[in-house]
């Protein structure tokens, strides 16, 4: 069953089905971010949890981050990190730019994190620290992959403060990700990944942020 271990509030508008993780921390980042009222839902993740039927009627893929926004006429369920940080960000109308060129960067580097980032970051992590057997090309492609990414934000980064121009749900989607591979990344890969000043700084910057320290907390 889906347990609830802590909430912020006993009137909370938003449940917020989570788990220790990347993907789980986005979301709790953004709903610090917007001082949202909401509870948090811990899904096991190693008894199975996520399958079953309570939970897979809130999101059918079987996976966390996922939200329930009560605060509407009727409730509002959204799953898939990105959605439900373009949610939030139109929800609370925060950190997501008002111009169509501002707001498609935005979108566009949100999305390269979802599409991009978290599979191969999760892969490179797999194949070369849990998978039961060593298989050398799997780990040179995703470790390659991921390396290429990084290289991919430190140009960018190197012309922006941040992915987007200013701070936004593409630097949330990014930033938990980024904590808890870059170096293991630069230890385990340093010819492949390079110098990496401008995503160091950027990296120091989100961090200093109490909404990211207080989603970074998540279940500790």
């Amino acid at each position: 069953m889906v347990a609830l271990e802590s909430h912020e509030g006993e009137d909370a508008m938003i449940d917020f089905y989570a788990a220790r993780s990347p993907n789980g921390r986005k979301i709790s980042i953004m709903l610090e971010e917007c001082e949202a009222a909401y509870r948090v839902h811990f899904v096991n993740l190693e008894q199975g949890e996520q399958f079953k039927p309570e939970f897979r009627r809130i999101n059918p893929n079987s996976k966390i981050p996922a939200i329930i926004d009560n605060g509407t006429d009727t409730p509002v369920t959204v799953f898939e990190s990105a959605s439900i940080l373009i949610y939030l960000a139109e929800k609370f109308d925060r950190l997501m730019p008002r111009t169509p060129a501002g707001r498609a960067e935005c979108i566009s580097w949100t999305v390269w994190q979802v599409a991009n980032v978290g599979p191969m970051f999760g892969q490179s992590h797999h194949f070369r620290s849990t998978a039961p057997e060593k298989c050398p090309y799997a780990i040179t492609r995703f470790s390659k992959e991921a390396a290429r990414l990084v290289r991919v934000m430190e140009r960018q980064l190197r012309e922006k403060a941040f992915l987007a121009g200013e701070y936004s749900i593409a630097d949330i989607a990014v930033y938990p990700w980024i904590r808890v591979a870059l170096d293991s990344m630069a230890r385990n890969t340093p010819d492949l990944v390079g110098e990496t000043p401008n995503v160091r700084r950027w990296f120091a910057e989100v961090g200093e942020r109490p909404a990211v320290q207080r989603g970074l907390a998540l279940g500790r």
